[in-house]
């Protein structure tokens, strides 16, 4: 039996070693040969060309690697400096990408620099918790495709130096892919320092170049779906959730246009976000309504004070009916329990009661009292009723996906630039910021990561005349890269503290 098992053994390792596979607890890696004349031919492509091309992204790395020093240091000093107050600024965002990216150093940590693109609030992203299951296909591409830009770089710039290239390879550690390059280490430092700094240098200019592609990608999206797709009308709704306020009979519907949020235009998704980002900051508006229709809608209530301080006085059992504040010419508080749809259908939005002063007709300023941080908000998406929502403003935002496309002829399909949309604007955004991660952080003088190689590379290139003994120059470096790597565990620790005990 245990020479069965043996043999059992021997002849998966063999199956594995064949088809390049290498298996590992939390870690699954491929490597092949089978794109090394793709490479090649990249790399032998228009020599001077790739020689000017990979000189500039040596000076970018140069650069980046001291931008990102002056970077973590004014990051640690923030953090410092927040931690000495009491109610820290909304910076977590900024914490976080420093903490992912430091853990995301070295070969197969890498890909989970892609956890700070999306901004939410002050957590991070975590597939499947505060990442939505249907954003993990372009969640994963994002990561992928920096990862392998990011190592084409270095394999084009090392065959294009004569350093043999050896094969390529992704892998996947726990969930998160990302991708490699194997060369000769022979080759590799035999060659002159600053042949040694193009290759190394590459991986983060082309980071930098693809957020620049990225970049512009987005800002031709709309001249790009022009053809099919027009914009500036609206937000067009491609999906409401199940549990959200704004589903019902009376609410929004996938195909609506929102034009309006009170009285806040709606042209594309970003007008919906920024108003219901003023509304929520915002107090409450009122509506301008006439004596005599304040007392005819008006009926006997019992007021009351909610836990909140502010004051209800409609029977919690309505769902058409909203306690309305007012003031009189008096200047004291009255209160009203109203029909919310007759009271804000055609009324003017206003403030003070100055603001319904028109035509000598006596008109008050009613305003919604709502428990803090509720609000009421009347969306308008014509030819449809417009809805009235209660509630916070962000749970509307969270659960109406919208698009700023809407379709030139019915035939076509609004989910076509939904997946565009998400898939240009979500993992470009994300590549944004990967790739200026990647760019920047990875160019940290630090152990594990491209900023070690180059700083070694540069310490070769400029010391040697200065520096006689190559251990001398390799203590320097060797310091440096000491004091590099701690600069970044204090950004690791401290944010790590900042995102977790606050």
């Amino acid at each position: 039996v245990l020479q069965s098992s043996n043999t059992l053994k021997a002849s998966y390792e063999d199956w594995l070693l064949t088809y390049g596979l290498s298996i590992s607890p939390f870690r699954m890696r491929w490597q092949t040969a089978l794109f090394n004349r793709q490479f090649y031919n990249w790399g032998r492509w228009k020599p001077r060309f790739l020689y000017l091309w990979f000189s500039i992204g040596m000076v970018f790395g140069i650069v980046a690697m001291f931008g990102s020093v002056v970077l973590l240091g004014k990051t640690l000093m923030q953090t410092l400096t927040q931690m000495l107050t009491e109610a820290p600024k909304a910076q977590n965002d900024r914490m976080l990408q420093v903490v992912v990216s430091v853990l995301a150093s070295g070969l197969y940590l890498r890909s989970l620099i892609i956890i700070m693109c999306h901004k939410l609030s002050a957590f991070g992203v975590v597939p499947g918790v505060n990442l939505p299951v249907s954003q993990l296909t372009y969640f994963f591409s994002a990561t992928l495709i920096s990862g392998v830009i990011h190592e084409v770089g270095h394999g084009v710039a090392a065959i294009r130096e004569q350093v043999r290239f050896n094969g390529f390879g992704i892998f996947i550690f726990i969930v998160y892919p990302g991708a490699f390059v194997e060369l000769f280490t022979t080759h590799l430092q035999l060659i002159s320092p600053i042949q040694q700094l193009r290759i190394f240098c590459a991986g983060v200019w082309h980071n930098f170049v693809l957020g620049v592609a990225s970049f512009m990608v987005l800002f031709l999206l709309p001249a790009i779906l022009f053809p099919f797709y027009y914009t500036g009308v609206g937000a067009l709704v491609t999906e409401v959730a199940e549990d959200s306020p704004a589903n019902g009979p009376r609410g929004l519907f996938v195909g609506d246009l929102v034009t309006n949020l009170q009285d806040c235009p709606v042209y594309n998704v970003e007008d919906w976000n920024s108003c219901l980002g003023d509304i929520s900051e915002k107090s409450q508006v009122g509506y301008c309504v006439s004596a005599a229709t304040l007392q005819q809608l008006s009926f006997p209530a019992r007021v009351y004070r909610r836990l909140d301080g502010t004051v209800e006085c409609c029977s919690n059992n309505s769902l058409t009916d909203i306690c309305f504040s007012y003031s009189n010419n008096l200047d004291s508080q009255l209160y009203a329990c109203l029909p919310a749809r007759k009271v804000i259908e055609a009324s003017k939005v206003c403030r003070t009661n100055m603001d319904c002063q028109k035509d000598f007709v006596p008109s008050f300023c009613v305003t919604p009292s709502l428990e803090n941080q509720t609000r009421l908000i009347r969306v308008k998406h014509p030819p449809h009723i417009d809805m009235l929502y209660v509630g916070h403003p962000m749970h509307l935002q969270y659960t109406v996906s919208l698009s700023s496309f809407v379709p030139r002829q019915n035939f076509l399909s609004i989910d076509l630039p939904v997946v565009i949309e998400t898939f240009c604007k979500y993992p470009l955004k994300c590549l944004i910021s990967l790739s200026g991660a990647l760019a920047v952080i990875n160019a940290v003088p630090c152990f594990a990561l491209d900023g070690q190689w180059i700083l070694n590379s540069f310490l070769e290139a400029t010391l040697s005349s200065l520096i006689v003994e190559k251990q001398n120059r390799e203590l320097l470096g060797f310091l440096i890269l000491l004091a590099g790597s701690a600069l970044l565990a204090a950004n690791v620790a401290l944010g790590l503290w900042m995102v977790t005990a606050r």
